[in-house]
């Protein structure tokens, strides 16, 4: 009887499964994610109540602002104005409230809580931006007392090379990501990203967050370090926008290169090599 290989019919490559995710790192991830959204939807409540961001020490509505969000007319439209350039925005500016549009910058549906209540945002932000904190601590510690961390995210002088990051630019613009040998270890594109979001874009979040907090300016200097509370609060501000760029390009990735062996690896820690394929 002739084989399937020899019929020409096709046989599915053979499976070899990698222990790819500690369990610290696992629990570690999933509480990372709930404290992000947390504080994402408590931090535009808080921006709410002054819906303007500065540079330098002071600011006010008499001051110029890089970016703003307002309404105006009537029935009124919301508009974000940035550097000096006005744009008509159909969703920021703008809330339905009780059957009547009223002014708010960004809508209840993005923000916890949903109603508009400053001093619950305050305290959701400041809870899970401790959660969020001490797990990063839990999942560096971890990491860089078992060598994980080195082993995972630390890119190769191989892989810096530019003649090889050219060829991941291009592979990636494709859309081609590999699923057997090369998806053993992460590329330099996803290590160059990830370390610069927890070694750049994290520590900038927490830092310009505790400057902006009275208790800690009164001990720490750190509003010198970025030029006054006014700067501190816009690169909080823009921070926050490329976590939510990261969050998205990150789950998107997720959803094309492989959903559910993806999300097994983080759920069970075992992550599907398929030998014999790209």
């Amino acid at each position: 009887m002739a084989s399937l290989a020899d019929s020409g019919s096709s046989i599915a490559p053979a499976i070899e499964w990698q222990q790819r995710h500690t369990l610290v790192t696992r629990v570690t991830h999933w509480v990372r994610l709930v404290a992000m959204v947390c504080l994402i939807g408590s931090g535009l409540q808080i921006f709410n109540a002054y819906p303007r961001l500065h540079w330098g020490k002071f600011g006010s509505d008499h001051d110029t602002a890089w970016l703003a969000i307002e309404a105006s007319g009537t029935p009124p439209k919301g508009s974000v104005t940035i550097g000096g350039t006005e744009f008509a925005s159909p969703v920021l500016g703008v809330t339905i409230r009780e059957g009547a549009p009223v002014f708010q910058a960004f809508p209840g549906e993005l923000t916890i809580p949903a109603t508009r209540d400053l001093s619950s945002g305050r305290r959701w932000h400041f809870f899970w931006a401790w959660v969020f904190v001490l797990n990063g601590l839990l999942y560096l510690g971890s990491g860089l007392a078992t060598g994980a961390l080195q082993k995972k995210m630390f890119p190769t002088r191989a892989q810096l090379s530019p003649a090889h990051l050219w060829i991941e630019i291009k592979e990636h613009a494709r859309f081609h990501f590999p699923k057997s040998e090369g998806a053993r270890n992460y590329n330099a594109i996803q290590k160059l990203t990830y370390l610069a979001v927890l070694f750049v874009l994290l520590p900038l979040m927490v830092l310009t967050g505790l400057t902006m907090s009275p208790g800690v300016s009164a001990v720490l200097p750190l509003a010198d370090l970025f030029g006054g509370r006014q700067s501190a609060r816009s690169l909080h501000f823009i921070g926050m926008n490329l976590l939510i760029a990261f969050i998205i390009v990150h789950v998107g990735l997720v959803l094309i290169t492989g959903f559910w062996n993806l999300m097994r690896s983080m759920i069970t820690g075992k992550f599907a090599i398929e030998k014999g394929v790209y």
